[in-house]
């Protein structure tokens, strides 16, 4: 089935035409994105059960954008009328003098405006909506009780669920878009005791459907409690430089991290990235390609058919065979560095600035057997479970998390678990390292992304099993 476009967005949609028109009559150009979002997260753990509308995303409204000469100006709302039509504007021409007062100005062309007319969805299997708040709560709480039944020396477990249905209307002079999409994911977390320490594995799944991944759930509570078992009797490793395997789950990580945000060309602007004056230089290993687009072979959470500037969603080479090729970008940071759009202009909500930011990002798949790869291991490690991490575009610097990982020596698996591990170093340092890229990929979207602590979006990433030396500590 597909989702179904919103009453709402249909009702809005002549006031957002005649809105449109009112700006055109004093501007070169102009757009008016108008937004639906339903937005709900559900918990079952020891701290009881919670269920709750998710008022970071979950908003309805609209933002007009005007093209002011030399660059733009915008104003968000949730009230539209054919009277609050001449305040909209006087705001507008309020925001653009204060700007030129106050603010150095960027020069900046004016959006290219392609004549463009589709209506998207999505599909789904079972609309969370349908299913209803009671049956999904009982769905987590049953995972929650055969955990207790699986280990019955558990802390807690806990047991997660949240989906997000946005529907989305773009308006401009030669462009009327409109797409409805849903997306679910699910999470399972164990806790557990070994003397004074507490140690906790989880397990996450994601997917562009509905509430048809709650039956994924289930499957996935024994890998998590095995972990927790490995986790409980790890020990702590002796910081250093090891030669490393990496799931497909530590390798999304890194891609997301090493080279995420270092290629999202708002910073190119400001000059904050040290990858603007690598494009075109060897930046990787040879054996790596990435990639990153809303439209790339695989769909997941961080998957549209625009982006909140009325870009088509595309698929972004970004290293081709270890050369760093190009990066991401919105619609302003593209005029200002006289590129091209690449369909990345994503708003945490309405009412939110957009700003260029990761969607599906991944490495591409290499010809090597994973088993092949472990064997060739001397004396390394086996990382698994990334938790966290974090970049410095600036300085190529990046710092992750991983919950665990397995010792390998003579290139057999030992037994010996260690934990927590530290992962960080000098990105190409890292990415030049990779000397083996399996041919199996995963891909993952559990998690969110913020732009400096703030402007949350969902994004995905993934890739194959790589093998490469990495400082840990």
């Amino acid at each position: 089935m597909q989702v179904k476009s919103s009453a709402y967005l249909a009702s809005l949609k002549p006031l957002c035409r005649k809105l449109l028109d009112a700006c055109l009559g004093e501007y070169a150009y102009a757009s008016v994105l108008a937004a639906d979002v339903d937005a709900k997260d559900y918990s079952v753990s020891r701290a009881g059960i919670t269920l709750s509308e998710n008022n970071r995303f979950g908003k309805r409204g609209f933002v007009v954008r005007v093209y002011a000469g030399e660059g733009y100006a915008e104003y968000s709302g949730n009230e539209l009328s054919e009277e609050k039509i001449p305040e909209i504007l006087a705001e507008l021409s309020r925001s653009i003098r204060k700007a030129a007062e106050h603010f150095e100005r960027y020069q900046t062309a004016v959006s290219a405006d392609e004549p463009l007319q589709f209506t998207k969805s999505t599909e789904y299997a079972v609309d969370p909506h349908e299913l209803g708040d009671e049956a999904i709560l009982d769905r987590l709480s049953a995972v929650r009780k055969s955990a207790f039944e699986k280990k019955a020396d558990l802390i807690d477990c806990s047991v997660r669920c949240s989906y997000q249905c946005y529907h989305k209307l773009f308006l401009s002079p030669h462009r009327d878009l409109e797409q409805n999409v849903l997306w679910t994911t699910a999470a399972l977390s164990v806790t557990a005791r070994r003397g004074e320490e507490v140690k906790d594995a989880y397990e996450s799944i994601s997917m562009l459907g509905g509430a048809e991944l709650l039956d994924e759930l289930p499957s996935h509570l024994d890998k998590a409690i095995a972990t927790l078992e490995d986790v409980l009797r790890s020990e702590a490793l002796v910081p250093g430089t090891y030669e490393c395997v990496c799931t497909p789950e530590v390798t999304g990580m890194i891609v997301h991290e090493a080279f995420g945000h270092g290629v999202e060309m708002d910073m190119f602007v400001k000059d904050r990235a040290l990858a603007k004056s690598h494009v075109g230089k060897p930046v990787a290993s040879p054996l790596v390609t990435m990639h990153d687009g809303a439209a790339t072979g695989y769909e997941d959470v961080a998957t549209y058919f625009f982006d909140d500037e009325g870009n088509t969603a595309q698929d972004t080479l970004i290293i081709d065979r270890g050369i760093l090729v190009g990066g991401i970008c919105d619609e302003v940071s593209a005029a200002r560095l006289g590129a091209k759009p690449t369909g990345n202009g994503r708003r945490e909500a309405i009412d939110h600035k957009a700003y260029t930011r990761m969607t599906n990002t991944y490495f591409l798949e290499g010809n090597d057997k994973v088993e092949d790869m472990i064997a060739s291991v001397k004396d390394g490690l086996l990382l698994e479970q990334p938790t966290s991490g974090m970049e410095d575009p600036k300085n190529w610097g990046i710092q992750c998390m991983v919950s665990f990982a397995r010792e390998i020596k003579d290139g057999k698996l030992t037994g010996r678990i260690f934990s927590p591990i530290v992962l960080s170093g000098y990105v190409p340092d890292l990415l030049k390292s990779i000397s083996m890229i399996s041919g199996t990929v995963e891909h993952a979207g559990g998690g969110f992304c913020g732009k400096g602590w703030k402007e949350w979006v969902k994004v995905s990433d993934g890739g194959p099993w790589i093998k490469a030396r990495i400082r840990l500590g």
